[in-house]
């Protein structure tokens, strides 16, 4: 294994890190597991994504009810996605500001704030599409 200098200088060489070796079917395969480890951990830590989550397993089945063509279920459920989607950015942005430092600082604050309105926007995109779905 090569030490820490070695793998310093092949970042300067590559501009990458020197996790990213993997390539074709390895880090597919990877990345899969690592995504699946991302749900678990937003599962475990984050009560927003279970709640949105739990939203959505009772959603998704009454879009597929409430729908009466392809495209009203897919945009019914593919804002449900949105939401979910938009929700894992948010807590990585979070977990990472943390990471950085907890005290109190205006730009960790803003870009809180800035992932906390990109939820609020794709959940009212929920309430846009449902609306105009069901109503419209």
């Amino acid at each position: 294994m090569p030490d820490k200098d070695a793998q310093a200088d092949a970042v300067a060489a590559h501009g990458e890190s020197p996790h990213k070796g993997k390539t074709g079917l390895r880090r597919v395969w990877n990345a899969f597991f690592y995504s699946m480890d991302g749900f678990a951990a937003a599962l475990k830590h984050e009560d927003a994504f279970r709640q949105e989550s739990l939203l959505a397993a009772l959603l998704i089945p009454a879009a597929l009810w409430l729908g009466d063509t392809g495209i009203e279920r897919a945009l019914m459920i593919g804002s449900l996605f949105l939401v979910l989607i938009v929700e894992l950015i948010n807590s990585a942005i979070e977990a990472t500001v943390d990471r950085i430092s907890l005290e109190n600082h205006a730009l960790a604050k803003r870009a809180k704030d800035i992932g906390s309105a990109s939820v609020l926007l794709a959940l009212a995109n929920v309430l846009v599409i449902w609306g105009l779905v069901l109503f419209g």
